[in-house]
């Protein structure tokens, strides 16, 4: 409230003031009295636009807006217009402040979420509850979260299920059930009982902390528009300082040779001040950032998070999207539906081959057979075909049919189009087996792929599982192309050859540690941020909380409106800007109406950003 205080005395005084002169109050004729009065209304608020234009000035920006306020604000005071230059400094001031308020309003989703940052976490010990920082919590400890109480650190739940509330991080209105043992990010919030989880990483790595990060950096990456406009601006305002000085001695150089032009000069300063007040580029230099700093908070309230306003830009013109499909497309929650060849014990020491691999196929044997206690040795991970261990001093294999031919294995051929998820098992070179998993679309992926095709976005689907499961997933889902069995050297050819010879601006969604190549090799990355790894997230330019594929759409839809509000922003503002600095020239438009363009269009331009903030 303090800062409207100068711009409410400067309002008044300069109202009064034209009160008493259509009153022709006598006292208020005398020439000294009216530049006193008129004075006194200008000082609350030219001072401040005055030392804004100085301290510009010393940093080497000269011709800047508050510079080009100043010199008109100056100019109507030397020419006796005093009621103008009030208005010039006073109407500026209240446009500023409104635009300033703008801006807020759109910071304020992203401050709330500097807000949600828990400020203690209650350590559990031997029995004993010790309430300490968050960024002391140590990976293992014990931390106690009461029904009510945001989670203070990522970790893993202990005891039975619970339900949390989950939209801080991923806009989800609906609480989710975790279950034992599962993951609990730091910002939910326990909903039904006290829970107590196992710290997995400290603080600074936790989920909460990773999205204010991104967040707050998100600003530091401009889009090309934004960055086109601040050039533009430094070259356009010394362009319309100079054309006003042209205005001001083009008619004075033709009167003399024109004896019978009467020139004015009083008359051309004043067309010239309406000129320079008008030509004020703060219509795109406020509007345009607050754009793309509106679509990023709207994106984030969704539960998607742009790295940057470039990558607003760039999703805008994606015209491919290409989707991993475990865990991206499908739950990635795979069960175990058949076992064919394998004996118990066989299982068993499979899963114990497994229990240390992140990957939801790992996972799920491991839920379905407990590991056998036995030595894991010489353990290898061969990307793109499975792994290879050394039990009892055998050597066993556990992956794809592709690990079995790649080392020479005999196998049924079978296996090759069986449509499914196969884990196939040989043991010192013998074939022995398989295991079927399944594994089903997210409930969102059909809305997903109906709106990317309707919006004429072509679909593609990549993936290591053989090309016969890839296709009824596909067929399923209504993707437009999909290829399987590949690695992850053949998702980056595929990428490759999209962009190149198809030259399509390619957007490729994953969520693995094997997609991180291809996240950044497309042109927008984008991320399962609940689920996904951390390099994936780390890599991508966009990262989705909420792990649905439906978001995808979601981004690019405001991608482009948001690109479309930067656009007619631009458009509208230089039209009219134009217009009026014609009429101004012309003698058409006078000082008054020359301000309120200028804040005018400022404030439109701001307000029409601000409907990004209601992207539903």
């Amino acid at each position: 409230m303090a800062r409207w205080w100068p711009l409410l005395l400067s309002l008044t005084l300069l109202i009064a003031g034209i009160a008493m002169s259509a009153m022709d109050l006598a006292w208020f004729q005398n020439r000294w009295v009216r530049l006193a009065w008129y004075a006194a209304a200008w000082l609350p608020t030219g001072l401040g636009v005055l030392r804004e234009a100085i301290e510009a000035t010393r940093e080497g920006e000269f011709f800047n807006e508050f510079m080009l306020m100043s010199i008109a604000s100056i100019g109507a005071f030397a020419i006796g217009e005093y009621p103008e230059a009030i208005a010039v400094m006073t109407l500026y001031c209240i446009g500023e402040a409104l635009q300033d308020r703008a801006v807020d309003r759109a910071r304020g989703n992203i401050k709330s979420l500097i807000a949600l940052r828990p400020d203690h976490a209650v350590i559990v010990k031997d029995g004993e509850r010790t309430t300490i920082e968050p960024t002391d919590v140590k990976p293992g400890d014990i931390v106690e979260v009461k029904p009510g109480e945001r989670v203070p650190i990522d970790g893993t739940l202990i005891g039975e299920a619970a339900a949390f509330d989950t939209a801080a991080l991923t806009g989800e209105s609906v609480p989710r059930v975790i279950e034992h043992g599962d993951e609990v990010l730091a910002g939910m919030i326990a909903t039904d009982s006290v829970v107590h989880l196992q710290a997995v990483r400290p603080a600074s790595e936790s989920a909460m902390s990773r999205i204010l990060r991104m967040v707050e950096q998100a600003t530091d990456s401009k889009a090309p528009t934004e960055l086109f406009i601040r050039r533009f601006a430094k070259v356009y305002t010394p362009i319309v300082v100079g054309f006003a000085v042209l205005v001001v001695l083009l008619p004075w150089l033709y009167s003399l040779i024109a004896p019978a032009f009467v020139y004015d000069f009083a008359e051309w300063l004043h067309r010239a001040l309406i000129f320079l007040v008008i030509s004020c580029p703060c219509a795109l230099v406020i509007s345009i950032p607050l754009s793309y700093f509106a679509g990023i908070g709207a994106a984030s309230r969704r539960g998607i998070l742009f790295k940057g306003s470039n990558y607003l830009d760039a999703i805008a013109d994606v015209d491919t999207v290409v989707f991993d499909k475990t865990g991206t497309l499908t739950t990635g929650h795979f069960a175990v539906s058949q076992v064919v060849g394998l004996a118990e014990e066989q299982v068993a020491i499979v899963s114990a081959i497994e229990q240390d691999s992140p990957h939801p196929i790992a996972r799920a044997i491991i839920g379905y057979h407990k590991p056998a206690p036995l030595a894991v040795n010489d353990l290898k991970n061969i990307a793109g075909y499975g792994l290879s261990a050394m039990v009892d001093n055998k050597r066993w294999l556990v992956g794809t049919a592709r690990l079995l031919e790649h080392e020479g294995v005999d196998y049924p051929t079978a296996l090759n189009n069986m449509v499914g998820t196969m884990v196939a098992v040989a043991v010192d070179g013998r074939y022995a087996g398989y295991i079927v998993l399944s594994d089903e679309p997210k409930e969102d992926a059909q809305q997903a792929i109906d709106s990317l095709n309707n919006q004429g976005i072509d679909t593609v689907m990549l993936s290591g599982d053989k090309q016969a499961l890839v296709d009824k997933v596909a067929h399923q889902l209504g993707v437009k192309q999909a290829y399987g069995d590949l690695l992850p050297q053949d998702k980056v050819e595929q990428i490759v050859r999209l962009k190149d010879n198809d030259s399509k601006q390619v957007a490729f969604v994953g969520d693995g540690i094997n997609d991180a190549p291809v996240l950044a090799l497309s042109d927008v990355g984008i991320a399962m941020g609940a689920l996904g790894s951390d390099m994936a997230i780390e890599t991508a330019d966009v990262v989705i909380q909420t792990d649905q594929p439906s978001r995808v759409a979601d981004a690019i839809t405001l991608g482009r409106r948001t690109h479309n509000i930067v656009m007619q922003n631009i458009a509208f503002a230089i039209i009219v800007k134009i217009l009026v600095m014609v009429l101004g020239v012309l003698g058409v438009a006078n000082m008054w109406e020359a301000v309120f363009a200028d804040v005018g269009v400022a404030l439109l331009c701001v307000l029409n950003a601000l409907r990004l903030m209601h992207t539903s």
